[in-house]
């Protein structure tokens, strides 16, 4: 399953390493937004939100959610490898 991991982080942006280190751990990653983040994992949001929740600090905001797997419930303008990699990890 892929994840929608986006963000909104108060904080100076190098204070936040451990919380990136966390994101780049998963199976496989996509980046092509600057606060958004694809997942490819087993985890459900819950489980990757409880991973992520002490990295973040009051002001801070995080929202995860299932990417659907149905080509139709999605739509978007990204680079070409951003959709391949969507592809690629879609079914797992």
């Amino acid at each position: 399953m892929i994840l929608i991991v986006t963000y909104d982080l108060r904080g100076a942006a190098g204070s936040y390493e451990e919380f990136f280190d966390t994101l780049k751990s998963q199976d496989s990653w996509s980046h092509y937004l600057r606060s958004t983040w694809l997942i490819s994992t087993d985890k459900g949001p819950k489980e990757m939100f409880e991973e992520l929740r002490p990295f973040l600090r009051s002001g801070d905001h995080l929202l995860i959610v299932r990417l659907s797997n149905k080509r139709e419930d999605r739509e978007g303008w990204l680079p070409k490898k951003a959709w391949e990699w969507i592809r690629r990890n879609e079914g797992e």
